[in-house]
């Protein structure tokens, strides 16, 4: 008789899949945030905050960087021979020229050529004189510069007297033009070409082919400042830099990847740039932080009923922290966006030479990251109050 009678159900024992638990608790997350739009306002300022400030920094700190990097980057050279002891790219003790001869006879070097390097300055037409670092090249394979060029041929260096300008200093130096006359050094030289953006940490760079840039320093003809070499196709250039470091026992000889990281490494350690920067960057994220962090917070107390409730029908407190990390991952996602269009839109207004603002996808892309575990942790703190609600809270 019992067997006819229909089975009562018993209580359900079984929980959501995995999948549809976040779900379901990322639609409540999202509704939350969009219910009081005034708190995802003010916790999205936060994000944004911090984005503009630390981009800022970073950017100005990796131009900075740049600005010091540029030369050795942007440059033909594999390998460099420069002065022992050599950490950064400024002259040094002059070098002699027979290095140059000696490198050329190394095997695996396809060519190896001088490069003067110095202070100098350039004498205005209303009198006074303006500071500039002049780069001397042989023609005509000019391996070293100028690039970046807007107006006039480097081949031009080839005949007496003409030079290159940065065309940011244009007006520094006189309302300079193609074909401007001016002394450099007590030199009388012919402005044949302009670049763009080669602005140092210190003066510009001004190109002249070898031997004028030779007579206008002043140096002795078997000294050089750097030597530059091009390692033939194939050859690896750590291997060819080792075996011309045994050749001169008296340089220092670097490949461009090393010579970079060593004036980075300078960068960091010996000057005050990465210090002021980085600090300034840090500030940026520990506001923001503190902002995101206290109205994340306030969120959770102006919801605590809802926290509640959610409880009550069965949410467990890792359930909380799901939907906790749904809007934390939602509030660095749009405030990330947000602040980096916006610091990309001002880099690109403000774009000049003398600026230095440089923002690499790298960054860009960091930023998100670090965006994103800062809302992460600092939802953790919410979740310290969360994990104190009691259900029974509802019915009171």
């Amino acid at each position: 008789m019992s067997a006819l009678l229909p089975r009562r159900a018993g209580p359900i024992t079984t929980r959501p899949g995995f999948g549809l638990r976040w779900r379901t608790l990322a639609m409540v997350a999202l509704r939350m945030m969009l219910h009081d739009k005034l708190k995802m306002i003010g916790t999205l300022a936060g994000v944004v905050f911090a984005v503009l400030l630390s981009n800022q920094q970073a950017g100005t700190f990796m131009g900075l960087i740049y600005k010091n990097i540029m030369f050795v980057a942007n440059s033909d050279a594999d390998l460099w021979i420069t002065p022992p002891g050599t950490e950064a790219f400024q002259p040094g003790k002059p070098i002699p020229e027979s290095a140059i001869f000696q490198a050329r006879v190394v095997d695996g070097v396809a060519w190896a050529e001088p490069l003067l390097y110095g202070a100098s300055t350039i004498a205005l037409p209303s009198g006074g004189a303006e500071a500039v670092t002049l780069v001397g090249t042989r023609a005509p394979a000019l391996h070293g510069g100028p690039w970046n060029v807007v107006v006039g041929d480097p081949r031009s260096l080839s005949a007496p007297d003409m030079m290159f300008f940065e065309h940011a200093d244009r007006e520094k130096f006189g309302g300079l033009n193609i074909g401007s006359v001016r002394e450099v050094g007590g030199k009388r030289v012919v402005a044949s070409g302009l670049t763009w953006g080669l602005l140092p940490f210190g003066p510009s760079y001004a190109f002249g082919e070898y031997n004028l840039i030779q007579q206008i320093l002043r140096m002795p003809g078997d000294q050089i400042s750097f030597g530059l070499v091009g390692v033939a196709p194939g050859r690896d250039p750590e291997q060819v830099a080792a075996a011309l470091q045994l050749q001169l026992p008296d340089t220092k000889v670097m490949t461009r990847e090393q010579y970079r990281r060593s004036i980075i490494m300078y960068i960091l350690t010996r000057t005050a740039i990465g210090i002021t920067f980085g600090t300034s960057a840090l500030f940026g994220l520990i506001i923001g932080f503190v902002i995101v962090a206290l109205s994340m917070f306030s969120a959770v107390l102006d919801n605590v009923r809802e926290f509640g409730t959610l409880k009550a029908i069965g949410a467990t407190n890792r359930d909380l922290a799901r939907l906790l990390v749904v809007q934390a991952v939602v509030y660095a996602l749009i405030g990330s966006l947000i602040g980096l269009a916006f610091v990309t839109f001002v880099a690109g207004k403000i774009r000049s030479p003398q600026l230095a603002l440089f923002l690499p996808w790298q960054l860009l892309a960091g930023t998100v990251v670090v965006m994103i575990f800062m809302c992460v942790f600092a939802s953790s703190l919410a979740l310290l109050r969360l994990r104190k609600v009691e259900p029974g809270m509802v019915f009171r």
